[in-house]
């Protein structure tokens, strides 16, 4: 027994380091993502803020520093106009608005309450609980030498836009949407290649006379319409069964989905004509669920992630399409609101499409 044991060990660890991906997945990919998500850090910080100063007094600048002192608040902008105020949180530019409203500054001197409205995205509930402390903790700690010694009022008025229930679900489903798309679409993409490659028929097809660009676009085409039933199902489940609302245009959503959707399935068609093996194809495909979904701001905040981890999230189209879903099912944000995140997975598309047809290019060759 011990011997048959020895040579098919023996046998069974010469293939594995013959295979030289596995390996490197093996060793390299556990190590790559303790290191990137070992850095993320779940205390929100440098929240883009709007404020709206109507009392314009050394009261109501003193409240605004104290927001940027609390490193929860990035002081973005500062205005007089209530309304734009609500208009930069609805196309998604602010996540935070503080209105300090007039008399700000005579409230306080005779012992009034001063109230500071603060407006809320709720699309993000930890980025909303997180806030709603700490302007809660900067009032308290504002009141606290005051109420000692003049006894002085500062109270803090916040109203949750867009998910005042705080209901799970409607910032929870938005974001899978996206997800499940990504999914769906590398996969599916992924061994259209590698899979006529093993069966024999890759290279009939490439002895015809069909332009690459032509033959990745007819490729990606069935797996397109594919992602789109499946966004259509997964809405209507999502409207009906989980009660999310939708406020804003569903033409739009479908718009943006089939824009996504082309950088997805790009993605997987250079996987596929990376790989040698359709389960090869697979791993490498599911290597690349773990990053987006941590570092696209679904489960941890954008906001909380350093610099460097940013700029990989950056480079994951379900970022920008999170934004997009969470902009117009949860906020109904319209195509002018959110048109820099569809240029940008627009942008992907282009530029992925082009790459997969030089790698097919070069796979002919």
């Amino acid at each position: 027994m011990w011997h048959s044991f020895a040579a098919v060990f023996r046998k069974e660890l010469l293939h594995i380091l013959r295979d030289k991906g596995t390996v490197r997945l093996v060793l390299m990919l556990p190590l790559m993502q303790l290191c990137m998500f070992g850095f993320i850090d779940q205390t929100v910080h440098d929240v883009p803020t709007i404020v709206v100063d109507q009392d314009r007094t050394s009261d109501s600048r003193a409240f605004i520093d104290g927001l940027r002192a609390s490193k929860t608040f990035k002081i973005a902008q500062i205005t007089t106009s209530s309304q734009e105020a609500h208009d930069r949180i609805r196309d998604g530019s602010m996540r935070v608005g503080v209105l300090i409203p007039p008399r700000f500054h005579d409230r306080k001197l005779r012992s009034d309450d001063a109230q500071v409205l603060v407006l809320i995205d709720g699309s993000d509930s930890t980025v909303s609980a997180q806030a709603l402390g700490s302007v809660n903790g900067l009032v308290a700690q504002q009141n606290l030498p005051e109420a000692m010694l003049q006894h002085l009022t500062v109270s803090a008025h916040p109203i949750i836009l867009f998910n005042p229930e705080g209901r799970t679900a409607n910032y929870i489903v938005p974001g899978l949407i996206a997800v499940l798309l990504m999914m769906v679409g590398i996969v599916l993409s992924a061994s259209a290649i590698v899979r006529e490659r093993e069966q024999g028929t890759f290279e009939q097809l490439l002895v015809t006379p069909i332009d690459p660009i032509g033959l990745v676009l007819g490729k990606l085409g069935p797996y397109l319409v594919f992602g789109l039933v499946e966004m259509a199902l997964v809405l209507l489940l999502m409207r009906f069964a989980f009660s999310v609302p939708i406020r804003g245009s569903v033409i739009f959503l479908f718009v943006a989905a089939t824009i996504y959707l082309f950088p997805l399935l790009s993605i997987g068609l250079l996987i596929s004509t990376r790989a040698q093996t359709q389960m090869e194809s697979q791993q490498m495909a599911q290597s690349l669920f773990l990053p987006a979904i941590f570092l696209s701001g679904y489960i941890f905040p954008f906001e909380g992630l350093p610099i460097f981890l940013k700029v990989i999230g950056s480079l994951f189209p379900t970022t920008y399409m999170i934004r997009i879903m969470r902009g117009i099912i949860l906020r109904g944000a319209s195509p002018m609101d959110l048109w820099p995140n569809v240029a940008v997975l627009l942008g992907m598309g282009i530029v992925l499409v082009f790459l997969a047809a030089r790698s097919i290019r070069k796979v002919a060759n």
